[in-house]
């Protein structure tokens, strides 16, 4: 059970339970714009976005990247359905780099069929990877 300085935190994806313990503090990106989540947090609900996660366990940080989801805080839990999570470690940043150029290229071509969604997507994913990993 968390005591009063810590928060549960549950990152579960399609594939595993990517994390389960306690933090401190918890740091995120949401549609709604960046948050951090300390224990007693009032309630929230959001749409997570490809953004880095930073986990706060006293004086250890860890980071993640994570490309989309739901985000519930409770008082002393949070927990993200996220689509993707990847440890830094697990990240192959010489593929994300050149997955960041082809976005970049692909929005700069103004192509008139072009996915600008599916475009700008693919770049916040690959951005999400490159800060996650540095």
């Amino acid at each position: 059970m968390a005591d009063s300085k810590t928060i549960k935190l549950l990152v579960n994806t399609p594939d595993r339970v990517f994390y389960h313990d306690d933090a401190t503090f918890v740091e995120l990106s949401t549609s709604e714009g960046d948050i951090g989540v300390y224990p007693d947090h009032i309630p929230l609900t959001a749409v997570v976005v490809p953004s880095v996660l930073t986990i706060h366990q006293g004086n250890e940080i860890k980071k993640a990247a994570i490309h989309g989801g739901i985000v519930e805080i409770l008082k002393d839990k949070i927990t993200i359905l996220a689509e993707v999570a990847e440890w830094s470690d697990e990240i192959d940043v010489e593929r994300a780099n050149e997955a960041r150029l082809r976005a970049e290229k692909r929005l700069a071509s103004k192509d008139a069929d072009l996915d600008m969604v599916r475009a700008e997507a693919a770049l916040k994913r690959s951005l999400a990877r490159i800060n996650a990993a540095n």
